[in-house]
């Protein structure tokens, strides 16, 4: 599974650990831009998004809102977003 960012001005695009196999902690806060919180998509999939987005009033993300309403929750998403599978997350 491709690792795809989600910006907030509709971007999509495919990120790769900069190790070669997962993220560190470093590159998933600079995706979105400050302290980060996982919100799981199903059994390998996760969605990482900024903590602090909704109470940093950041912009509404409507590509990240989308997919996370298809995975069954209902929430909007605010700032970028990094989906990936969860093995890219240790």
């Amino acid at each position: 599974m491709d690792s795809i960012l989600y910006t907030t001005d509709g971007e999509r695009r495919k990120v790769t650990p900069s190790n070669g196999t997962d993220f560190s902690l470093e590159e998933l806060q600079g995706f979105v831009g400050g302290y980060i919180e996982i919100v799981r998509l199903g059994a390998n999939k996760v969605m990482v998004i900024n903590e602090e987005g909704k109470i940093r009033n950041l912009p509404l993300n409507i590509k990240a809102t989308v997919t996370i309403q298809l995975h069954g929750r209902n929430d909007v998403i605010v700032g970028n977003a990094l989906v990936c599978s969860t093995d890219k997350i240790k």
